[in-house]
């Protein structure tokens, strides 16, 4: 009993870790957003930004209040970075949730949470399409990413609707994963690839491409578990951990050059 307690609460404890990053609580943060959400979001101001809000924005679901996150996240990260510190991290709810559920699934192995940690899964696989979409297309053709974005939606939607209401099929699920993780990883390199002159920080996404892809095989190539204790699916949990932080290392760094380019810009025009 005491042992159940005992995970529950540390169950608990990560649902509230997972629900925000540093910069989501950082007060000038939280101030920016209140700030504009009340000089734009209402009245007069809302029918002026929806008037001149491009149409494939509105499609997408774009509001006020996500216009006032996105543009007080960039105040914020400025703020950072005059006064010398680390990039935060925003909104980084989409991988720790899918972590989230299987630390529940494999901590409490029933239906619903298999089913949580499968499909979430899944959504971190169409996620990293998603931002790889945004990233090599969606910065010039915002329309495309955004066209991409609800096909994405609309083959998640499909494949949770077959393995939840059809048949919950091992077989079909890892053959759909495994071939979009192919297609992300193509895309990823593709673009590095073609980039690596340009842009000297690609070299950590193509490492993290190529280690993602040879971890995989743990998923493929099941075997006893080590001591009785670590199988090949617990090593692989453990070993994408680092590969993350590679990741975010990547992402940091191509962010402010992103960054420094869209000041480059602003200072010509």
């Amino acid at each position: 009993m005491a042992g159940r307690t005992v995970r529950l609460v540390l169950l608990v404890g990560a649902a509230v870790l997972a629900s925000g990053s540093q910069g989501d609580r950082e007060p000038v943060y939280r101030d920016c957003v209140l700030r504009c959400e009340e000089r734009n979001c209402s009245g007069g101001a809302l029918k002026h930004f929806r008037s001149r809000q491009p149409i494939y924005m509105s499609l997408a679901g774009w509001t006020c209040q996500d216009d006032c996150k996105y543009e007080c996240m960039w105040v914020t990260v400025g703020l950072y970075l005059q006064e010398g510190h680390k990039v935060p991290q925003f909104h980084g709810k989409v991988s720790l949730n899918a972590w989230f559920w299987s630390t529940v699934f494999h901590t409490r192995d029933t239906d619903v949470t298999e089913k949580m940690d499968y499909f979430c899964a899944s959504t971190v696989i169409l996620h990293s399409v998603y931002l790889c979409c945004v990233r090599t297309v969606g910065l010039q053709r915002p329309a495309v990413a955004s066209a991409f974005r609800a096909l994405l939606l609309l083959m998640l939607t499909a494949h949770v609707s077959y393995l939840s209401l059809v048949r919950f099929d091992y077989g079909y699920n890892l053959a759909a994963n495994v071939a979009i993780g192919l297609v992300n990883a193509a895309w990823w390199l593709t673009w590095c690839l073609r980039n690596r002159q340009r842009l000297p920080h690609v070299h950590k996404c193509i490492v993290v491409v190529l280690l993602l892809q040879g971890l995989s095989l743990l998923e493929l190539l099941d075997f006893p578990p080590l001591f009785w204790v670590l199988d090949a699916h617990a090593i692989w949990h453990v070993s994408t951990i680092p590969v993350h932080v590679l990741f975010f290392s990547f992402l940091e760094d191509d962010s402010l050059y992103l960054l420094k380019e869209s000041e480059a810009k602003f200072k010509l025009d």
